[in-house]
């Protein structure tokens, strides 16, 4: 998919990816984009660079775990631009816990990190298939593939991200509807950079497996990825490889990690 004359709809798109991914489809002539958040002032703020900047956007409140607010952002869509081409479910939650996660943690991190993608696709499928043309994109994780050692919510709901982007690929790729999981390791981003800087080992590990990438390099990798219709959008391309590995002797990569990371210590 080209991105260009296309209308798009964004969640978690006031910072970090979700803002970079608005920008760049804006630059790339997108007919349309909507631009989601919780936090409304900043994304009016992405709105008002890409409109300054010749670039047709709108900002909406929505909660990404609520199937209503979705609902809400493609009917938003239709109104202002036309039919919902490309959905990105993109924003997450991460909470640095492990097994013993308070099961408020569990259900938000469920709730965000898997219901949204599930609940973007029950609203933004039914036009994309009666057109036979459409894209979802789940933003999930390099944690979605590897895991995410101290970090068992935000490991468990991320592999979920990705199991699902499969079945929603096999089911409607025969139907016209394309499907991308998008799987960075590091970013610097509000998500992951206050971990860093407190010594958390989930955000250490992350950091220690690749180069922290910018936002802006992520939106990169995701209009070439589109282009090309990849299922597995990887801005960092030493995921191929470890994901590769992984598969190719578990037991061995498990023991591996525990070595690397220190989690037999924690």
């Amino acid at each position: 998919m080209e991105v260009t004359g296309r209308v798009v709809v964004l969640t978690g798109a006031a910072h970090g990816i979700g803002a970079a991914m608005a920008r760049r489809f804006a630059a790339e002539g997108a007919a349309g984009v909507v631009v989601s958040d919780l936090d409304l002032e900043s994304a009016e703020k992405v709105v008002a660079g890409i409109t300054a900047s010749g670039g047709a956007a709108i900002a909406r409140h929505a909660d990404a775990s609520s199937k209503e607010d979705l609902k809400m952002l493609v009917t938003e869509a239709r109104a202002e631009f036309g039919p919902v081409d490309l959905f990105c479910s993109n924003a997450g939650a991460a909470f640095g816990t492990g097994v013993h996660a308070a099961d408020e943690q569990w259900a938000r991190s469920w709730s965000i990190n898997v219901m949204q993608h599930v609940h973007a696709a029950q609203v933004a499928l039914p036009a994309m298939l009666s057109r036979g043309n459409g894209y979802l994109l789940i933003t999930a994780s390099g944690a979605g593939l590897l895991g995410t050692p101290g970090d068992a919510p935000y490991s468990v709901t991320k592999h979920a991200a990705v199991g699902l982007a499969e079945w929603l690929a096999i089911t409607y790729r025969p139907r016209g509807v394309r499907v991308s999981a998008l799987c960075p390791l590091g970013v610097r981003t509000a998500l992951l950079e206050p971990g860093i800087a407190a010594g958390h080992p989930a955000a250490l590990a992350i950091a220690a497996a690749a180069p922290l990438l910018e936002p802006e390099d992520v939106a990169d990798s995701v209009v070439h990825g589109l282009a090309s219709e990849e299922f597995l959008i990887l801005p960092h391309e030493s995921v191929r490889e470890t994901y590769a590995r992984k598969a190719a002797g578990l037991d061995e990569w498990i023991d591996r990690t525990i070595l690397e990371t220190g989690a037999r210590k924690r």
